[in-house]
């Protein structure tokens, strides 16, 4: 008996045979199978992991953005921002991670596959909501998560953690009025407190 009920080798090759040189990276890693493609082929790959007879992923599970900006720190150079999706395949009872990186830094653009998947709807919607990842093709691209006079996207890295605004209730308004942050930044530090003989020394 195994981990997986398909072995993660036999997704990987009817993957491979079925997207052929669409194919950027197929691995796998901890019994999972990671696919890339590129942006331009990505809403045909998807056509095509849907219905190719060795695949039929009927379901997307997920979809999410990702910000690797931080990842150059550790020296790994390449586009900031991706779409990460998890497909499932029901009929077949195998899985895959299709990953997809946005070609321009400063206005992440990529295919939306509410085509393929309509659940794919509101997670296309958070993403952009949060990333500032545009789908496009999406028929209803707004804010589903912040508000909609919000400025900025939270899950980015270089979104300031205090925020750009704030936002209370005025009670002689009578209406949430925005301002900006008046958190002022602060160092904090720890008080270290030690028994004479902390540790058993003496």
């Amino acid at each position: 008996m195994t981990a997986v009920a398909i072995r993660p080798e036999e997704i990987r090759d009817a993957v491979a045979a079925a997207l052929g040189d669409k194919v950027r990276a197929l691995t796998i890693a901890l019994d999972e199978v990671t696919l890339v493609v590129s942006a331009a082929d990505y809403l045909q790959a998807m056509h095509q992991l849907r219905d190719a007879p060795g695949c039929r992923f009927e379901q997307l599970v997920d979809l999410c953005g990702v910000d690797y900006s931080a990842y150059r720190d550790i020296g790994t150079d390449g586009p900031r921002f991706a779409v990460v999706s998890h497909l499932l395949s029901v009929s077949l009872n195998q899985r895959l991670r299709v990953k997809v990186f946005c070609a321009d830094d400063d206005l992440p653009v990529i295919d939306s596959v509410t085509s393929v998947w309509s659940g794919a709807n509101w997670f296309e919607r958070e993403a952009f909501d949060l990333f500032g990842i545009v789908f496009e093709g999406h028929d209803d691209l707004r804010r589903i998560l912040t508000d909609y006079g919000f400025i900025g996207h939270p899950f980015r890295k270089d979104f300031p953690v205090s925020g750009h605004v704030e936002m209370r209730y005025d009670a002689e308004r009578r209406r949430v009025v925005y301002e900006p942050v008046s958190i002022e930044p602060r160092e904090i530090t720890p008080r270290i407190i030690r028994e004479d003989n902390y540790g058993g020394l003496h």
